[in-house]
């Protein structure tokens, strides 16, 4: 008799397509999923006739393509999902004919580029390799930018409120008040508050590239990634799975370092 393979309810909702893991995990949380009617805990795993619904409707596989769009966000679309608590939502002014969400975030006053789906696989290759890939963004401020501020942003600001250090990244003047910068991770409002620490007020922000997806359709509206667009990002996506392993060694090995260093 075959085994009957078991996957975990936040992996369900994401393959189907429902929302990310980390979504899924947040409504489990909260408790408005239910598995043939009872409330599970995190990390139930769930057999192929589970009955899985989310606030009593029912979620099916009726996948068929996923979906994967580029969206130039205008200022005051907040990038969520909760079309019952945020007036001026993401999903609302897109009104997609399926259910997809956002790939991370951009915040209520930026504009520019942001990636929707409905493939969560996806959002959790990005999300994890949020270290290794490249956001850039076109920053205005209100007042001249100096060779200090420059070098200042380009080398890495603690962040207090976050206890946090921003990474080193690429910062190029374009103008007395205007800015090109290149981030390898995504904080909350990095950007912002990086300058609020030297002193600068953004006055705006745009983000005009997400890896090698670039900003090329007019605010408010989107389109679907090319197919050339769609296989370069699972290229860059697998190397950095390749970086984050080579980092990040297995606790065994680590354990094996420790033990030798002890023993002498």
């Amino acid at each position: 008799m075959a085994e009957v393979k078991l996957k975990r309810i936040n992996k369900f909702l994401s393959e189907v397509g429902y929302c990310s893991r980390r979504e899924a995990d947040k409504l489990i949380d909260a408790g408005r999923v239910t598995i043939n009617g009872a409330v599970p805990e995190m990390g139930t795993k769930i057999a192929p006739n589970d009955v899985i619904a989310v606030d009593d409707v029912v979620v099916q596989n009726t996948k068929t393509a996923f979906v994967y769009l580029a969206f130039n966000k205008p200022i005051g679309i907040v990038c969520t999902t909760d079309t019952s608590v945020e007036k001026d939502n993401i999903i609302d002014f897109i009104n997609y004919p399926k259910r997809i969400f956002p790939i991370g975030r951009l915040d209520k006053p930026s504009e520019g580029l942001i990636l929707l789906t409905d493939d969560g696989d996806i959002v959790n290759k990005i999300l994890r390799a949020s270290n290794n890939h490249e956001k850039e963004y076109i920053v205005t401020v209100d007042k001249p930018i100096s060779q200090t501020f420059l070098e200042r942003m380009s080398g890495g600001i603690l962040l207090e409120e976050l206890n946090k250090t921003t990474n080193k990244c690429k910062v190029e003047k374009l103008g007395t008040y205007k800015f090109k910068i290149i981030l390898t991770q995504g904080l909350n409002r990095q950007i912002r508050r990086m300058c609020d620490y030297l002193n600068y007020e953004v006055q705006t922000l745009k983000r005009v590239r997400i890896m090698n997806v670039v900003l090329d359709m007019p605010i408010g509206e989107y389109r679907e990634l090319t197919k050339e667009e769609f296989q370069d990002l699972n290229a860059l996506l697998k190397q950095s799975t390749k970086l984050h392993k080579q980092n990040n060694p297995s606790s065994h090995s680590n354990k094996k370092g420790n033990v030798a260093k002890g023993k002498r």
